[in-house]
């Protein structure tokens, strides 16, 4: 029993660690995103803390951690620039209604569809983006780049803080090496009397408990005009992101995430945020990747994430203000590292090329674009490279019987992609008159093999010569138009399978 104790004491005191490690490098992404969005610090620093508590409480997968992030905040930048932050919060609470939606209807479920080169390029990709992401901090407040002193300080400090994050853990687990970083860095710099540049340079982050706030906006159609479409692409974005980062976690810990979870905890966080002058978000999966290698595999560590980023944002404002950037950087070079999956360059000589062509485009649509374009982009690039594969297979056997009749054994699936290999095998000219196509190791798919089939057998009755088919299924047999009389019937041998095709729908 005593053992049992001190094992759930460990892995609370690893939640508590890894928590504090997150909230101190959620602040700076927060605020940056905040700026990314075209609003207020303290909007996405509130975004953070309630998208991160409400998904930890009520639908969060453990060890994952949810807050204000770039994915969606590049969508809000218009909306913000054009109708004001007010829209932003209804289009919010909004958003949050659209993901409850998505998790009561189960459509989480479709995330386990994303091929894993698409998974694999969104990795990749991400981990770009965060990297890019980082170089902005080495402008000066004009835009100019860094040089001399200021920048070759900042380098060793980022190169500090990545050869504790690196090397630390090698020697104990006892404390984050990520917190420890931050510490010993922000401690050389202060007591070092080191000039660099620190949160506090960035933004002010003090403020209150976020209040309840309805957005100050008309309730008519004109507003529902505004906000719909923006809610649907950030529902869309929070999702996938949320989803996706849900799946890399899974993989790392080789445990199982609950993805209509996902989608009711993270719709309720949206809603719920937009009420309390947040900014939305969803998944974070730099801070996830933070949380799981300090050992916050448990919804304790999101939990203390946000409460400690409160309480950062209420009390400790000052504090936080003089960590250097430096040391964020140098995590989240870190997090860069760890996340990009290095072994793809390993798998480009071993997998399909197919395969590989579509995790390189993923990445290179996550970093061009967003996120919810580039997995759409990768699913499509994977089916219709699943159907050019697929539409290889189809190929006929031909003999000539007892009685004089050609004979087609028709093999592969019989779809929109195969049907121009299909018609090619035929030679309606040189074949003789009587002509039979034998279905039965062929599947007919969908409304363009339909229209195929009738098509060729309308082609053989303008020929005049006679053509028989042979093991088709029921549906198939309905939706035949002008070949209807030339199918023949085996109630004992014909197939029974489903057409995709709206007329039976």
């Amino acid at each position: 029993m005593f053992q049992l104790y001190y094992q759930h004491a460990a892995r609370a005191k690893d939640d508590i660690l890894s928590g504090l490690t997150v909230a101190l490098a959620l602040v700076p992404e927060a605020i940056a995103f905040a700026f990314v969005a075209g609003v207020n610090p303290l909007v996405g620093l509130y975004a953070a803390f309630l998208v991160g508590l409400i998904t930890s409480l009520i639908g969060g997968r453990p060890g994952m951690i949810s807050g204000a992030t770039g994915s969606m905040a590049v969508v809000m930048v218009a909306l913000v620039a054009q109708h004001g932050v007010e829209y932003l919060f209804a289009t919010v609470v909004l958003t949050g209604l659209v993901q409850i939606g998505a998790g009561v209807l189960k459509l989480g479920k479709f995330i386990r569809m994303v091929p894993h080169p698409v998974l694999l390029g969104f990795v990749n990709g991400l981990a770009i983006v965060i990297f890019l992401a980082q170089l902005k901090q080495f402008h000066t407040a004009s835009g100019a780049w860094l040089t001399g002193t200021p920048l070759y300080l900042m380098l060793a400090l980022i190169a500090l803080t990545m050869a504790i994050v690196f090397f630390l853990p090698k020697l104990t687990r006892a404390v984050p090496a990520g917190l420890a970083a931050i510490v010993v860095v922000s401690l050389l710099v202060t007591f070092g009397g080191l000039d660099t540049r620190t949160v506090g340079d960035i933004a002010s982050i003090g403020g209150s408990f976020p209040s309840f706030h309805i957005p100050a906006v008309p309730l008519n159609l004109e507003t529902m005009k505004i906000t719909l479409p923006y809610a649907i692409i950030l529902a869309g974005v929070g999702l996938i992101e949320s989803l996706l980062t849900m799946s890399v976690i899974d993989e790392m810990t080789g445990t199982r995430g609950q993805g209509n979870r996902v989608c009711i905890g993270q719709g309720s966080a949206n809603f719920v945020t937009g009420l309390f002058g947040g900014m939305g978000g969803c998944a974070m999966i730099g801070q996830s990747m933070i949380n799981i290698s300090s050992g916050g595999q448990r919804n304790l560590s999101g939990i203390t994430a946000a409460l400690f980023l409160l309480s950062f944002v209420l009390f400790a404002s000052p504090m936080i203000e003089q960590i250097p950037v430096a040391a964020l950087i140098g995590i989240m070079f870190m997090v860069v590292i760890g996340t990009f999956e290095w072994g793809s360059f390993n798998l480009l000589n071993k997998i399909p090329r197919e395969d590989a062509f579509v995790g390189i485009l993923v990445a290179a649509v996550t970093v061009f674009t967003d996120l919810a374009i580039a997995v759409m982009v990768g699913v499509v690039a994977t089916a219709l490279t699943f159907a050019w594969k697929q539409a290889r297979h189809v190929h006929a056997e031909t003999e000539i019987d007892a009685n004089g009749s050609k004979i087609y054994r028709m093999h592969g699936p019989l779809f929109f992609a195969s049907v121009h290999r299909f018609n090619g095998h035929f030679d309606i000219a040189g074949d003789p008159q009587d002509v039979i196509i034998d279905f039965a190791h062929s599947r007919v798919a969908d409304h363009s093999a339909i229209e195929a089939i009738d098509t060729l057998a309308d082609k053989y009755t303008q020929a005049g010569k006679q053509l028989h088919l042979r093991h088709l299924s029921q549906e198939c047999k309905q939706l035949l138009k002008r070949a209807g009389n030339l199918v023949e019937v085996n109630i004992k041998e014909d197939p029974h399978y489903h057409v995709a095709d709206d007329k039976l729908a």
